[in-house]
């Protein structure tokens, strides 16, 4: 178990938690109330900060609920947290929704933050890469139509 430092920006700030005991995202709440028309995308404050442990990255992702029940979504999918940001978590959401207005109030679980280790990158350029069984077939090369 590692540990991530969490500190509070604001008072009501609501300190992540899982929902059940074995869950890999911890929840992420609201620490503000937005007004999302359908189609608006919106920044919301959680008003936290965390420490990502050197060596990992942390992955704000949506919460599926939302999205199933309301259309709730967030934009940059997932939103990376580096180790060295230290400001506050905030979440790009965005209502697909075509009819409906969908609120946002403090104390609501707006998104999952997991944790993933990240092995140190070497960039090194080379003549040619080496060949794969996918080669260079890219977008839909691995449907069957």
């Amino acid at each position: 178990m590692i540990e991530l430092p969490i500190q509070r920006l604001r008072e009501d700030a609501v300190v992540p938690s899982r929902a059940y005991a074995h869950d890999a995202g911890l929840d992420l709440a609201a620490c503000e109330r937005v007004e999302l028309a359908p189609g608006e995308r919106a920044l919301v404050g959680t008003g936290l900060a965390v420490a990502i442990p050197v060596g990992y990255a942390g992955y704000v992702q949506p919460r599926s609920g939302l999205a199933a029940q309301h259309g709730i979504t967030i934009v940059n999918t997932p939103g990376l947290v580096d180790s060295g940001y230290r400001g506050e978590l905030r979440v790009i959401l965005h209502n697909t929704d075509a009819r409906e207005t969908f609120v946002v109030e403090p104390g609501m679980r707006i998104a999952q933050l997991v944790l993933l280790e990240v092995p140190p990158v070497d960039p090194v350029v080379v003549e040619e890469l080496p060949s794969s069984e996918r080669g260079e077939r890219g977008f839909g090369s691995s449907s069957a139509g």
